[in-house]
């Protein structure tokens, strides 16, 4: 066997160990007991103590420089090229570090759950500071000297610098603003009426999961506190919400959802169990499933199929034609939480939650004036007073998991999906037909071959340039924007 060979048999067990660690952490959001928190913590301490150990072998090393001799494909230099990455990277992170972040995320995870239903920052922010100052000193080790908080970002979307996105979300910044004002001056936002059977929402989820192109042969839905999707390859597992008076909630965090376990699943199957196995960075994953959401999703056309889904689901609720359902899925409304925001907010909120974390990283902003400084910038992008914590600066899991550098990708996704979107529409001339039979089959097709099955082969920012044909810019979002929300909300 080559020095090459040689290297992917440990990769390949390597990335077997670390899905174990996914299913162990897909348990723990959905069927384990709440007795189990502790032992849980100290089983996934373990494993993550075994990948960091397999992860900064120094045979890789030696692997790496033996085959960086070998006359290699495009696949297998692209291989070596994110095991080189990610060797460099874990060397530089001791391993009692990494086992005492892996250990302390996985009991922070129940105690935010615990301190948001009980509304309770205060007594979160110790926990928050042990986190935060677990994740300074990681990143400090990845930084090696160069700033802390892009080694952080780093993690999720490989090359990104936070100047880079800094400079693109100011960008569209002041046009999210004043379409936000423009529609929330305007005329009211149409909502749905009643009482929804959560049963029934969770059938119309699992259809229009299956629509969106997932394989319920290699994944399986389940509800969380927090809708995710986990895995890859054959078993890629997505999670959703039900809330019986808001029945979008759980349909279209399953599309979101499903948008995610679709590029997964969509992977070429030569790069199982490998580095090029994955989605090659969280941008880009966001943009699969903002694209399946919004673009797609939330069309006239596609709203009015589901519009006649919704009526053989729930019969009358509220809604009297296919135009007014268009208007209510895509409504803007005043609201909290970023995950149940329209397009339009929904950036608002990530730029936020990024500046933040910078503040929180850099130390310029102390975790106990967290939640005072979260709505101070709430009530200055949006306008109105966060009543508690859950609808504040407890709502999102990340931090308590330690995802720092996380939040800007979401935004970094859409602006991807409208890069994307623009890219199909000129692909697909009549892909508005397909999608009013509830069929999205050319556009999944269009985004397989063009996006998802080259896995991690190119980096991020080739693969949107080579798919689209220009380089992203936010332009195209933007553009997607104005035009459907001024069509919703005309001036008066």
């Amino acid at each position: 066997m080559s020095a090459y060979d040689d290297l992917m048999a440990h990769q390949r067990q390597t990335e077997a160990l670390a899905q174990i660690a996914g299913r162990l952490s897909w348990d723990r959001e959905t069927v384990m007991p709440r007795g189990a928190a502790a032992q849980r913590s100290e089983e996934t301490g373990a494993l993550h103590a075994v990948l960091h150990a397999r992860r900064t072998d120094m045979r890789i090393g030696d692997w790496l420089e033996a085959a960086g001799d070998e006359a290699l494909t495009q696949e297998g230099e692209a291989q070596l090229r994110h095991i080189r990455r990610s060797f460099e990277r874990t060397q530089r992170v001791p391993g009692d570090l990494a086992a005492a972040l892996a250990r302390q995320t996985a009991l922070s995870q129940g105690k935010w759950a615990e301190a948001r239903e009980a509304d309770d920052f205060a007594g979160f922010a110790p926990v928050l500071d042990e986190i935060l100052a677990l994740k300074r000193e990681e990143g400090a080790a990845l930084a090696d000297g160069g700033d802390v908080y892009d080694a952080m970002l780093d993690d999720y979307e490989p090359g990104a610098k936070a100047a880079d996105l800094e400079a693109m979300f100011g960008a569209l910044r002041p046009g999210l603003i004043m379409l936000r004002e423009a529609a929330l001056n305007g005329m009211p936002a149409l909502r749905v009426t009643g009482q929804f059977d959560t049963q029934a929402q969770m059938r119309l989820a699992r259809q229009l999961a299956r629509v969106c192109g997932y394989d319920m042969q290699r994944g399986r839905i389940d509800k969380a506190v927090h809708p995710f999707s986990s895995g890859s390859g054959s078993d890629v597992r997505i999670t959703t919400r039900t809330a019986e008076d808001d029945p979008f909630n759980c349909l279209y965090s399953t599309m979101h959802e499903a948008g995610h376990a679709v590029y997964e699943q969509s992977i070429d199957p030569a790069y199982a169990l490998t580095p090029l196995g994955a989605g090659v960075s969280m941008g880009v994953h966001e943009s699969q499933s903002r694209i399946v959401e919004n673009q797609l999703g939330r069309s006239r056309a596609f709203t009015g199929w589901l519009y006649g889904q919704m009526r053989d689901a729930f019969g009358d609720f509220g809604i009297e034609s296919e135009d007014a359902f268009y208007a209510a899925v895509n409504s803007l409304h005043r609201g909290f939480i970023r995950t149940e925001a329209d397009e339009v907010q929904y950036n608002l909120h990530i730029l936020m939650r990024f500046d933040l974390e910078r503040a929180l990283i850099a130390g310029d902003l102390a975790t106990g004036d967290l939640e005072e400084a979260w709505n101070a910038r709430f009530k200055a992008d949006f306008g109105y007073d966060v009543p508690r914590a859950s609808q504040g600066c407890l709502q999102d899991v990340h931090w308590s998991v330690g995802l720092f550098g996380y939040f800007p990708t979401y935004s970094l996704g859409n602006v991807y999906a409208g890069c994307l979107a623009e890219a199909l529409r000129q692909a697909v001339p009549d892909l508005d037909a397909g999608l009013a039979q509830g069929d999205m089959g050319q556009a999944m097709g269009w985004l397989r071959e063009n996006v998802q099955q080259h896995g991690g082969l190119y980096t991020p920012r080739e693969l949107i340039t080579r798919a689209c044909g220009f380089e992203p810019t936010e332009a195209p979002l933007m553009a997607y924007l104005e035009e459907k929300f001024s069509a919703l909300y005309p001036p008066a």
